[in-house]
């Protein structure tokens, strides 16, 4: 599956299904020398996993990752990284049920169309349960980020109706980690965990937003034309499960203002840096940093599994009805965080080998 390949000087490979033995990834490109800190690759893991509090799905995975190859002594050697997470907890009778049915909203009747055939427990490659892999990959890019100062922290601002009322300038991103929820506004935490509960009891599901802010990228970092650094951070989020919608910078808020309003004014600040003034670009220009923070948001639809009835068809064209069963999330997005912070690692990762040369 020529989809399942990411990145072109960091590049990775991932395999594996929700039902299957396990899920896998190779890294390829990753520079020899980089510390590998399993401990930090694990808890990224475990960020992502499922059955991790009352608000996501109950499946327990314990996501151990298993290192199989490109690390020596604690340093990655140059070679190809490979990594296995082994499933645990399939329960692939809770799907017998759907075995020829298309669910709503699903990837069911689209892998069909395309293959002739479909994995039909939990959607096989088309499960979110395939991310634990990037997640894995994503976090051993992260760890070459270290190495040049560029830091990630992604978090919910919104679920559902609830908004959190400040952007990330005016946030303690150190609270990210101290709710369920991942918003690092507790009072605004509190909400958005009791909306997600009463979506659960009503056997329905909610979207929402998860921002990501990236700081540390020097000026440089990104292609012109069709390389560019926001249609790649795009197209990494937009290859997530249940995502709907990317915007960086002002984004479509943007449409709003004038030209004067809306340019970033350049100025160099007392240490000799270019800065600019505002920062409705996002951190990128022309499709490349200009040193400034990134910020995006990240649009995530409901989880198209609910506990409910609904009308649809089988593989015959027969109308029937078709209601989820098992454990499902209702809601993605405290689960969504780490992944938009590991898929954002992936691509600047790519971009930082694309842009350096040299010894690490």
């Amino acid at each position: 599956m020529a989809g399942s390949n990411y990145g072109t000087a960091f590049r990775i490979s991932t395999f594996g299904e929700s039902h299957g033995p396990g899920l896998g990834v190779v890294i390829d490109g990753c520079p020899a020398g980089i510390d590998f800190d399993e401990d930090f690759i694990q808890a990224e893991l475990a960020r992502r996993k499922p059955g991790q509090s009352r608000l996501v799905t109950q499946r327990k995975e314990n996501d151990g990752v298993q290192i199989l190859s490109g690390v020596f002594e604690g340093k990655t050697t140059g070679t190809p990284i490979g990594m296995v997470i082994y499933n645990e907890d399939q329960r692939s009778k809770d799907y017998g049920h759907i075995f020829d049915k298309f669910r709503p909203s699903h990837a069911d009747y689209t892998f069909q169309a395309k293959y002739g055939i479909r994995d039909y427990r939990g959607g096989g490659r088309s499960s979110a349960r395939e991310t634990a892999a990037r997640v894995a990959a994503g976090a051993v890019a992260q760890l070459l980020l270290r190495k040049v100062g560029v830091e990630i922290k992604s978090y919910v601002s919104q679920v559902g109706n609830i908004t959190l009322p400040q952007d990330y300038a005016d946030l303690d991103l150190d609270l990210i980690e101290s709710n369920d929820v991942r918003c690092p506004d507790p009072a605004t935490a509190a909400l958005m965990e009791e909306e997600i509960l009463a979506v659960r009891k009503d056997g329905d599901t909610i979207g929402g937003v998860v921002t990501g802010l990236i700081r540390g990228v020097p000026p440089g970092w990104g292609e012109p034309v069709f390389d560019k650094l926001h249609a790649e951070l795009g197209k990494a989020m937009l290859s997530i499960n249940a995502c709907k919608g990317f915007e960086y910078g002002s984004g479509f808020a943007g449409v709003t203002l004038r030209g004067s309003q809306h340019n970033d004014g350049f100025y160099q600040d007392e240490e000799g840096r270019v800065r600019t003034h505002t920062n409705r670009s996002g951190g990128i220009q022309g499709g490349i940093s200009n040193g400034e923070d990134i910020y995006f948001r990240v649009a995530f639809k409901p989880v198209a599994t609910i506990i409910q009835d609904q009308t649809s068809i089988n593989e015959d064209g027969e109308t029937v009805i078709v209601s989820g069963k098992g454990r499902h999330d209702p809601c993605v997005l405290p689960r969504a965080v780490p992944i938009v912070d590991n898929m954002a690692a992936l691509v600047l990762a790519d971009f930082c080998l694309r842009a350096r040369s040299g010894q690490w």
